[in-house]
């Protein structure tokens, strides 16, 4: 971070935004007295500069993206908008600056309180990460629904769930779920963490491999309860209705525990702490519920109705699948996460 305020007030804005150094800031002044080949050494190893003028500004940016970094910069001054320009995200004051630094910067602090830097980034975080968890929330769904067509079709066996019956899940259950995490707070971590390598992917590893597990799982739930209810003496339709709210109730559960990719989403304050959540889940069940139970439902789905030990076999399995995933992230947090 590059400003032109006073050390100590970069030094704490720079705690904040989570920068691994801190706690120490080069001024204009040492600046000065730097050579050239100490200044491209000590770069690597100093985030925070205070009391810069705008040259330094400037030669500060040019020299820490010659070396792959991301360089944020405030300025309120004519002077600054070169720098502001040249940098990757270029901070203006709104009362202070004038309108060179403003047209120069991709951001203008309206209040010219560096703490909304914060809230901003915090903000950023966390519309990126609701983002990634919305991904990771859909494509599971539909590859386990993919996966359990297609092992319908490889073994010769009839399909769990009709080409209507997937229209409603993807079209009431999914959307509405995953619409819900859009409005999920921040994770309690999230401005503790370091800031993202530019490069790096939407989906990482971690996340390509949740999505497999997840997909696996979700066809393991359609397939098996379907399979295992026709074996059972359930009609066709009675077990494709089981299979259809099987596939939706994995669909809560896994909204439940995906919120939180990173650590145990056990905690009742956690599972119910955003009413979009609670008001999502509500919607859906009650839509599940005219699905499964309304008479007109039957003539267009072709649905039955589940009675009670079904039911909860069909609440079992999204359990199961909350529970495995939360001892996956358990697994990951102790023995793979350095």
């Amino acid at each position: 971070m590059i400003t032109g305020d006073h050390s100590v007030t970069a030094c704490s804005i720079a705690a904040q935004l989570g920068l691994l150094n801190a706690r120490e800031a080069i001024t204009g002044q040492d600046l000065d007295r730097i050579s050239d080949e100490e200044l491209h050494r000590r770069v690597q190893e100093v985030d925070v500069y205070a009391r810069v003028s705008p040259e330094h500004k400037l030669h500060l940016v040019s020299l820490l993206q010659d070396q792959g970094a991301i360089v944020a910069m405030t300025g309120d001054g004519v002077n600054d908008a070169p720098a502001l320009r040249r940098a990757d995200v270029g901070i203006a004051m709104g009362h202070k600056g004038t309108e060179a630094a403003k047209e120069a910067s991709e951001m203008v602090i309206i209040d010219d309180n560096f703490a909304s830097i914060v809230h901003a980034v915090k903000e950023g975080r966390t519309v990126y990460e609701n983002l990634k968890k919305a991904i990771v929330f859909l494509l599971p769904v539909n590859g386990g629904e993919s996966m359990s067509l297609i092992a319908a079709i490889i073994f010769g066996v009839t399909l769990p769930i009709t080409p209507l019956q997937i229209l409603w899940v993807n079209m009431v259950s999914s959307v509405g779920l995953a619409m819900a995490l859009a409005f999920d707070p921040a994770e309690p971590d999230s401005m503790s963490r370091p800031p993202r390598p530019a490069n790096e992917a939407i989906l990482s590893g971690f996340l390509l491999w949740r999505i497999v597990l997840v997909s696996v799982l979700f066809a393991a739930g359609v397939f098996g309860i379907f399979s295992w209810s026709q074996q059972h003496g359930s009609t066709l339709e009675e077990a494709r209705t089981y299979a259809v709210n099987t596939l939706v109730v994995m669909e809560v559960f896994y909204l439940l525990s995906v919120r939180y990719l990173r650590v145990s989403a056990l905690s009742i304050k956690r599972l119910f702490n955003t009413r979009a959540v609670i008001i999502a889940i509500c919607v859906v069940a009650t839509l599940q519920l005219i699905f499964t139970y309304a008479p007109f439902m039957e003539k267009f789905f072709g649905t039955r109705p589940v009675d009670f030990t079904h039911a909860l076999e069909i609440a079992s399995i999204g359990l199961a699948l909350f529970v495995i995933l939360e001892i996956e992230k358990l697994i990951r947090r102790k023995f793979l996460v350095k």
